[in-house]
């Protein structure tokens, strides 16, 4: 088992839960990162009545999303930089899509406002002097990318978006050099999840500025904490709930399951399927044990490894088809090597780091992360070229 060390802490404010590299080539050195933060109760909330007692307000679920760059060639100690900060509702989760729409990256958010938010990656631009070449007047010049809100769908009334997924994880998958396109007979698909149980299947013009919702379903008796596609049968879509089922429906026939696995025992937080290997899903939970399974028989798993954590969070290595990263509530995070995907898994690395802001690269030199607090570290692959 290998470890790693600290390359740069970052203090976020409030409660960082979900962090995603952009997987696309030429931007993989940018990093979104959402944070969310439930107003105490304690905290003064608003203006004081006539009788001098204060008036209390419902309880507000704060976020705001970071942009940050990493300069790899740097040799500064502080190689990880903040372009932009914006103020949102609370970020449940979010995505990048896998491939570029209409010549932009897209990014996803799921938010407590029960809204699926679309945001265009766009390049920034700033009025410079430059006396060289324009002495007598300003410039515009390029300086980097800001994140700017195309379009956002509202889930339900009285709902919190907890989760989201791009059907594009297989056709956009990261290959040395390039990266395969969307063909047009596969439309651009979000599956998402919220507090009710309930799963959306919405589906983005070509453009990315139009989200339209196609179908809902209660999946889940109390929240469906996850929701994933299938990438390489996207009309396939899995989910997870609280009530510590893990089930599996087509959405050509909404409302119907194919299977309900009860095989984790309590809440499944976490789902991916493999984008490099057909038929292979891993899926997590509170139980505090990931499970690797064949979905052409899902009785039975193939694995099941232990964390000492809960699992909120499972992402495969878009490179190295046997790497899984998990993050795991109060052990921080593991990396599992799936090698051998039909007997047992081991732990190639581990770190709780409790209280760390930010996570480095391991040995290898394959990721790193933004963490918050020592009970759950969010994280994600950094997606360089092999």
């Amino acid at each position: 088992m290998t470890g790693a060390c600290a390359l740069q802490t970052v203090d976020t404010e409030l409660t960082a839960d979900a962090v995603e590299w952009c997987p696309l080539r030429g931007l993989r050195h940018l990093l979104a990162c959402g944070t969310y933060q439930l107003r105490r109760a304690d905290e003064p909330a608003g203006p004081q009545s006539e009788g001098g007692m204060e008036v209390e307000e419902p309880q507000i679920r704060l976020g705001r999303l970071f942009l940050y760059r990493f300069n790899e060639n740097n040799n500064s100690t502080h190689p990880l930089v903040e372009v932009q900060r914006k103020d949102t509702s609370a970020i449940l989760d979010m995505k990048w899509c896998h491939i570029p729409v209409a010549g932009h990256a897209l990014l996803g958010l799921a938010d407590a406002s029960g809204s699926i938010q679309l945001l265009r990656l766009a390049e920034s631009e700033l009025l410079k002097w430059k006396p060289e070449e324009f002495p007598h007047c300003l410039s515009w010049e390029k300086s980097g990318h800001m994140l700017e809100p195309l379009s956002s769908l509202a889930l339900e009334q009285q709902c919190l978006a907890l989760s989201l997924d791009w059907s594009t994880g297989k056709t956009g998958r990261l290959l040395p050099g390039f990266t395969v396109s969307r063909t047009r007979d596969q439309p651009l698909k979000i599956i998402s999840s919220d507090s009710t149980g309930q799963l959306h299947l919405l589906m983005v013009d070509e453009m990315g500025s139009r989200l339209q919702k196609v179908a809902s379903w209660q999946a889940h008796q109390f929240e469906a904490w996850i929701a994933a596609f299938n990438y390489w049968h996207t009309e396939i879509v899995y989910s997870g709930g609280d009530d510590g089922l893990l089930r599996g429906w087509d959405t050509r026939a909404p409302g119907r399951f194919l299977f309900t696995s009860k095989r984790h025992s309590m809440g499944v937080c976490s789902i991916q399927s493999s984008p490099h290997r057909e038929h292979i899903l891993a899926t997590g939970s509170y139980d505090e044990h990931i499970l690797l399974w064949d979905t052409r028989n899902m009785k039975q798993p193939l694995a099941d490894t232990p964390v000492q954590g809960g699992v909120w969070r499972i992402k495969w290595h878009p490179f190295h088809h046997h790497l899984l990263l998990a993050a795991c509530m109060h052990s921080g995070f593991k990396i599992l090597n799936c090698q051998k995907a039909m007997g047992e898994w081991e732990p190639v690395a581990a770190g709780p780091w409790p209280g760390r802001q930010f996570l480095p690269p391991c040995s290898a030199g394959l990721f790193r992360l933004l963490s918050h607090t020592p009970r759950v570290t969010p994280w994600s692959w950094l997606g360089r070229d092999p």
